[in-house]
């Protein structure tokens, strides 16, 4: 019996967007070209349609999720625009703020017990 050798490449958050495009171009027909006396005259319609969908469906979608939410809309929408930081980097800077605020603090109870304010 042969031994079959597999590997697994594994990467973190960070890796991950920078070796995998997580953009939306693979939507995009590049395949047909456009002329313009017909621009895109059928993704428009598509587009229509799916804001129809969109607008039927709303509150049958479920607030939050991974997929298939409008959390889920909300972000990659907001990745793919770049309005919205990731969840992690929010977090992240919230944590920073209060580490900041809790030493700022400590130093004024300092200041009190000391007598120096």
């Amino acid at each position: 019996m042969a031994n079959i050798s597999l590997n697994k490449e594994t990467y973190n958050k960070t890796q991950f967007k920078r070796v995998v495009n997580t953009d939306f171009t693979q939507l995009v027909n590049t395949s047909q070209p456009t002329t313009s006396s017909q621009p895109f005259e059928d993704t428009d319609q598509r587009i229509v349609e799916f804001f129809d969908s969109y607008s039927s469906l709303f509150y049958s979608i479920p607030k939050f999720g991974e997929t298939n939410s409008h959390e889920y809309l909300v972000k990659t929408s907001g990745e793919y625009i770049g309005t919205i930081s990731t969840p992690d980097d929010t977090i992240q800077a919230l944590i920073e703020e209060i580490n900041q605020l809790r030493q700022e603090n400590l130093n004024l109870q300092q200041q009190l017990i000391s007598g120096s304010i």
